[in-house]
């Protein structure tokens, strides 16, 4: 591979995009963050945490197939148009961090003109999958789109950037929910609550790789502001998250199982607070990364006690 072609430090050696993708697609793959599958999964999780919770509440053996598979294709699609803009809007100050600095829009292999249409695109495969749902979750999917176009301004006027990231990023918490019944309640914005923890926690841990670059950057984080006490933080809003979780599984009336999936979720989230070192960013991508784990077990706890449910009685 020719150096000018490397990847980001943070996408996996040997990805298929930098193996296997034709030179001229690799930009725009990277773009979409295709080779960093890491951030579809925690953008696509809690839609299935969501989708398995309105299937106990709803009496079925198991969440919706379909709604998965859509959820699965919209968030790959509104994954990649979302980190497009970003980078849109980062390119400056991407230029300025080393993890970053070689990102297709930083780097130039991009222009802004064809970033932008990329964009378009992929907007309209994610407006295509929302289409496909009911009149509510349409009217409430669209209203994502304030918190996305916050977010990447939020780095220069705040130390709680990860906040708003969360409120984006949660957003599928609600969108399964309302999928199935049309409307929302109680547990789906318990789910919502939980899921922006989770996200502030978990974003948390990603910024300490780049707590020295974003220094001289400018760039605020959580990370840089709770300093040494960055551990305990993520603590403190991974024990928000699962508080939130129990609430929704109280009012969603689950059983057993999903309960047990809380509970080694939980132990999970604990576990990455006590391997947390602020001197090892290779590390901290390594405990980031490991949340897809942790929402999947969660998911299969709540799948599994719809389908006991169902079929035990």
């Amino acid at each position: 591979m020719q150096a000018s072609e490397a990847s980001v430090p943070d996408a996996r050696r040997g990805n298929w995009v930098d193996t296997k993708a034709p030179v001229w697609a690799r930009p725009y793959l990277r773009l979409a963050r295709i080779d960093r599958p890491i951030g579809w999964w925690l953008l696509l999780l809690p839609c299935w945490w969501s989708t398995a919770l309105a299937a106990n509440k709803a009496g079925l053996a198991y969440p919706d197939p379909v709604l998965l598979m859509l959820f699965f294709v919209g968030a790959v699609a509104m994954r990649g148009a979302g980190s497009t803009y970003n980078d849109i809007v980062d390119r400056n100050l991407d230029r300025k961090v080393e993890r970053t600095r070689n990102r297709p829009m930083a780097s130039g292999k991009v222009s802004v003109r064809s970033g932008s249409l990329f964009c378009a695109l992929q907007c309209l495969v994610g407006f295509g999958v929302l289409a496909s749902l009911n009149h509510f979750s349409v009217i409430l999917g669209l209203c994502s789109i304030l918190p996305v176009l916050a977010y990447p301004f939020m780095k220069r006027v705040t130390s709680w950037p990860q906040a708003v990231l969360g409120l984006a990023f949660s957003w599928g918490a609600l969108m399964g929910w309302a999928a199935v019944f049309g409307s929302l309640d109680w547990p789906a914005m318990a789910l919502y609550g939980a899921a922006i923890c989770w996200t502030m926690g978990y974003d948390t841990i990603y910024a300490i790789q780049d707590i020295e670059d974003d220094v001289l950057a400018g760039i605020k984080s959580t990370a840089l502001m709770f300093g040494k006490a960055t551990p305990m933080a993520v603590g403190g809003f991974y024990g928000v998250a699962v508080g939130f979780l129990f609430l929704a599984f109280w009012t969603a009336n689950t059983s057993l199982f999903s309960y047990v999936g809380l509970g080694v979720f939980a132990l999970h989230l604990g576990r990455q607070v006590f391997r947390i070192d602020l001197s090892d960013g290779r590390s901290a991508l390594a405990i980031f990364q490991s949340n897809r784990n942790a929402g999947f077990i969660l998911f299969l706890g709540v799948a599994l006690d719809a389908a006991v449910r169902h079929f035990g009685g």
